[in-house]
């Protein structure tokens, strides 16, 4: 289980800030309209990183060829996969409104296949979920994802499970806490 007792990386105070740090965070407020938050408090350590990870996750946030509901589901098992608390906090509301069966993000949430699952879901589960844990993806599946989401979707699906997984890995190491402190939002694994 990971352990969120310290954030080893807390956000930077702003009389700290190095002259590109300062330039990245403004950098950022305008392209996203917010100060930097969540998994960019520990990447502001790395400025250039940081900005290039944002930029990469508008496009695959808002520009992807992935339906949302898609999307976030794919976001929901990375979490899960990776036990992320911000990322969880942060997407889980989001998938909800977008129109994922709150049944299959609590499935996730308990490290679950969810049941029942419509064809999208069903294909985007088993893609994401061969990706992570086989670290490739079957014949049978690349072919149902390539029927239902094309090329581009299903680059764009590999590229969501592995940005997700980028944050996670980050927000991992610095032990980055959610919103508020909130510690526990994602029940533990039992492995």
């Amino acid at each position: 289980m990971t352990s969120y007792s310290q954030d080893r990386m807390p956000p930077i105070p702003a009389d700290k800030l190095t002259e590109a740090q300062k330039k990245a965070s403004a950098e950022f407020e305008a392209a996203r309209k917010v100060p930097v938050f969540g998994p960019f408090v520990p990447l502001l350590r790395s400025p250039e990183f940081m900005l290039a990870a944002s930029n990469m996750g508008l496009y695959l946030r808002y520009k992807t060829s992935l339906p949302l509901k898609i999307n976030e589901f794919v976001i929901l098992i990375t979490s899960r996969e990776w036990s992320q608390q911000v990322e969880w906090e942060i997407h889980y509301p989001i998938a909800i409104k977008a129109g994922l069966a709150k049944e299959f993000a609590d499935a996730i949430a308990e490290g679950r296949r969810p049941e029942n699952m419509p064809e999208e879901e069903q294909i985007a589960y088993d893609f994401s979920t061969e990706l992570h844990r086989n670290k490739s993806v079957s014949d049978a599946t690349y072919a149902k994802a390539l029927a239902k989401f094309g090329e581009q979707g299903v680059t764009d699906m590999a590229g969501t499970n592995g940005y997700y997984t980028l944050l996670a890995m980050s927000m991992n190491t610095a032990r980055t806490a959610g919103a508020k402190g909130e510690k526990a939002v994602l029940p533990p694994l039992i492995k």
